[in-house]
């Protein structure tokens, strides 16, 4: 333990290894362990919706059924992700790799604290939906609402409603609409700005080329701060000799030695995070590419928490509820481009018929490309 060894079976996102008695990252899984953290840690999503989603992705119980709120807190709580590791009530620094930041496992942490603290039990449970949509009338929030319908035949019918939460002064007239019908709506939109195939195949081509551009660059600036970094050793070395052979003064030693070591150490840095720089950014772009084809898949699928999720990324808080029509508050035809990869992807469609494929796409990879190099 002290050598940062963990002794005991890897929690779900690592691997045993058996053959170097280490724990290592579980490339299929690790992502969306911190997927769900990240989720969590937004602070609008319950234990239940993070079971739902790693059910989602087939992490489930050993039975197979979706894991219990009780493991989901476990998993939400432990330090492992971090690079750390509980045992025995103690906690030790260990020597696996990270899979969460530790800036995002304190969010989650503040928010099961929250959640944590006694609170009176709502009339009607949040609905799936609930703090995507806004009211086009009034601009307050609509809210989902449980309700069931018992027939003299004792027939009993249950229905998700969702309608504006009616907080402001103002007398909203905007009518409720029923869960399915938004279902249904909601999945149109997300289908109507899902990228081609054909778009995500030449957008995958531009990003391998541009991968081979990446690596060359780096390659060359590396290796040039590679050789003055050894340049700067040698200087080190020979102040050194000088100093036991009482050429040079200690406190002259001092001085440049530290200036050395200064200059040294920017090096590496700056080595460090232009490589982030500049290939940083293709790994996260080629998953969106690969996430913004799949979008017509969760549109078909019943996962209405799936659903959200991904609205909310197209989306942001730019969908309301209008006379039972869930629309878009930007007008057709206005430039989305400056908001994020999602933002230029609905600009880029409504671009079709305009203009030419290729220059829409050359947009598109270019708004893209800005974006995740400004969040790499």
């Amino acid at each position: 333990m002290r050598r940062g060894e963990y002794p005991s079976l890897a929690p779900v996102g690592y691997i045993n290894d058996s053959r170097n008695k280490s724990v290592v990252v579980d490339k299929k899984r690790a992502p969306i362990i911190r997927k769900a953290f990240e989720l969590y840690a937004e602070g609008n999503h319950r234990l239940e919706d993070v079971s739902d989603f790693l059910a989602q992705n087939k992490i489930v119980s050993r039975s197979g059924k979706k894991i219990h709120i009780t493991r989901a807190t476990f998993i939400l709580s432990n330090p492992f992700y971090t690079g750390l590791f509980r045992y025995a009530g103690e906690i030790y620094e260990g020597k696996h790799q990270p899979v969460v930041s530790k800036k995002i496992f304190d969010k989650a942490q503040e928010v099961l604290k929250q959640r944590g603290r006694p609170h009176h039990k709502q009339k009607n449970e949040p609905q799936a939906f609930c703090g995507l949509l806004s009211c086009a009338s009034c601009g307050m929030m609509i809210t989902g609402e449980y309700k069931v319908k018992k027939q003299k035949n004792g027939n009993i019918h249950e229905y998700v409603y969702y309608h504006c939460t009616k907080k402001s002064k103002l007398k909203c007239p905007e009518p409720c609409i029923r869960q399915e019908e938004l279902d249904r709506q909601l999945s149109s939109l997300i289908q109507k700005v899902s990228l081609p195939a054909d778009w995500a195949e030449k957008l995958n081509a531009r990003l391998e080329k541009d991968k081979a551009k990446s690596a060359q660059s780096v390659s060359a600036f590396v290796q040039t701060s590679q050789e003055r970094i050894r340049a700067i050793q040698t200087k080190l070395q020979r102040l050194l000799d000088g100093y036991l052979e009482q050429d040079i003064e200690r406190e002259i030693y001092r001085l440049e030695k530290a200036k050395l070591l200064s200059e040294k150490k920017s090096l590496e840095e700056q080595s460090a995070r232009i490589e982030q720089k500049r290939t940083g950014w293709l790994e996260p772009m080629a998953e969106w590419i690969k996430e913004a084809e799949n979008l017509p898949e969760i549109a078909r699928e019943s996962n209405l928490f799936a659903k959200k999720v991904v609205a909310k990324e197209i989306f942001g808080s730019n969908l309301v509820l209008a006379n039972r029509e869930a629309r878009l508050t930007a007008p057709s035809g206005e430039d989305l481009s400056g908001e994020n990869q999602w933002a230029a992807l609905r600009a880029a469609h409504q671009f079709v018929g305009q203009k030419p494929e290729s220059q829409i796409l050359e947009y598109l990879y270019d708004c893209a490309r800005t974006y995740f190099i400004k969040n790499s």
